[in-house]
């Protein structure tokens, strides 16, 4: 291939996906604000007119918002690419650090320099969503001083744990010769389960609080729910989600025997026991279908490829010059391993945004599976109220536009899954 076509199908992908993304976004805005002023009637006795009004300008403010972000994502996007803004990064980072200190404090310089500037730049975005959008309707609970620790803290974090795997993969890259890319992605899957088994005990303890379940009549209850299902799990534990935000969850965390079951607790100040129950009997239904161990094993697919693909790209020239990269910098007596890894970050998304529809889809079945499951091992009737509850609560509306949810739901809307719950 030329680096002439590659920049002609980069273009084109990106403006169809761009097009795409708006299409579907205004046909959600113009779907919910029609449907704003009536309840459906699944739900007429169940959900007062003024919440369904809440959910309905909540979900119209946050595609909005998207909208921006989106303008910006590929104003960006361009900047990065096309026109030239990683080939003059890559070229001011690798003359000030190249030649005192080598090539892979260059690479990884290189790497840190473009994740602090991504991150600066979306930085006004992520305050406005926390103080603006979501304190609008209520949801933030986050300080200022609380928001900027959590962002140094995930800085720290991310520096961490990324420099150490960056710079494995950048050596395997430049060592390990043509097989690099399978060496490095059993590297990266290694490192994604360790991260599995370390988040529930070191990671996540730094943002929040867990506090094991006291209530001994609900832990009665869940623990037989659990001995039912056949579920092992070191722990029932709460996690302080109200002093960031009044969204309520409940999830699975951790990996093997270190799995760990969370309630946020404003999930259990909106629910009844029963509720509960049925919720955490969803959750048991994703592992009782090995959702979750087919998921890893899909990202452990997907990943060979990515890795494979870039082992291919990586030794192509027209693939650095047909997204943004001089001739002169390609030829430049400099490694160039990160840059390639950079560029397919960059590029992957739009090349493979028209096939999320099929994961999407995906997961909606395995969400059914999970509900049809939790219905068998609990109450039907406390699911379908426990998922009005959140539903209400987390202000998401009850009438999507069909095309936008087979495009980018991972859960079905309510209306179906209440449908498939507790059949007429």
């Amino acid at each position: 291939m030329q680096s002439g076509h590659l920049t002609a199908l980069f273009a084109a992908f990106l403006c169809a996906t761009l097009l795409t993304r708006l299409w579907l976004a205004t046909r959600q805005v113009k779907h919910v604000a029609q449907h704003r002023d009536t309840v459906p009637t699944a739900f007429a006795r169940i959900i007062a007119l003024d919440a369904h009004q809440r959910a309905a300008d909540y979900t119209i403010a946050k595609l909005r918002f998207g909208l921006v972000t989106l303008a910006l994502e590929t104003v960006l996007l361009l900047g990065w690419t096309l026109l030239g803004g990683l080939d003059a990064l890559n070229a001011a980072v690798r003359d000030a650090v190249l030649p005192r200190w080598g090539g892979m404090a260059y690479q990884l310089a290189l790497l840190s320099s473009f994740a602090l500037i991504s991150g600066a730049l979306d930085l006004p975005f992520s305050w406005w969503s926390t103080f603006r959008l979501e304190q609008r309707y209520g949801f933030n609970r986050m300080t200022l001083g609380m928001w900027v620790g959590d962002l140094i803290k995930g800085v720290l974090i991310g520096a961490l744990l990324g420099l150490p795997i960056a710079a494995v993969i950048l050596w395997l890259m430049g060592a390990a010769g043509p097989t690099w890319w399978l060496w490095a992605w059993a590297v990266w899957m290694g490192f994604n389960l360790l991260i599995l088994v370390l988040y529930p005990t070191v990671i996540a303890p730094l943002f929040n609080k867990f506090e094991p379940l006291q209530d001994d009549a609900l832990k009665n209850r869940v623990e037989a729910l659990m001995a039912r299902c056949g579920f092992a799990a070191k722990g029932l534990f709460v996690m302080d989600g109200s002093k960031r935000s009044a969204h309520a969850n409940a999830y699975f965390t951790g990996f093997g025997a270190a799995k760990r079951v969370v309630f946020f607790d404003t999930l259990l100040n909106s629910l009844s026991p029963g509720e509960v129950e049925a919720v955490l009997a969803h959750e048991l239904g994703h592992f009782k279908h090995k959702h979750v161990l087919k998921r890893i094993v899909s990202m452990f697919a997907l990943s060979l490829a990515g890795f494979a693909l870039l082992g291919w790209l990586s030794h192509q020239p027209w693939f650095y010059e047909g997204l943004g990269i001089q001739r002169a910098n390609i030829v430049a007596h400099a490694p160039k391993d990160a840059l390639a890894l950079l560029l397919i970050m960059l590029a992957a998304p739009v090349f493979s945004f028209f096939v999320s529809p099929l994961f999407a889809g995906l997961s909606r079945r395995h969400e059914f599976e999970a509900d049809a499951y939790a219905c068998a091992q609990a109450s039907g009737r406390d699911l379908a109220n426990a998922l009005l509850k959140l539903y209400e609560d987390n202000a998401s509306t009850l009438t999507p536009d069909p095309l936008y949810v087979r495009f980018y739901y991972s859960h079905p809307p309510a209306a179906e899954r209440l449908a498939a719950m507790l059949p007429t």
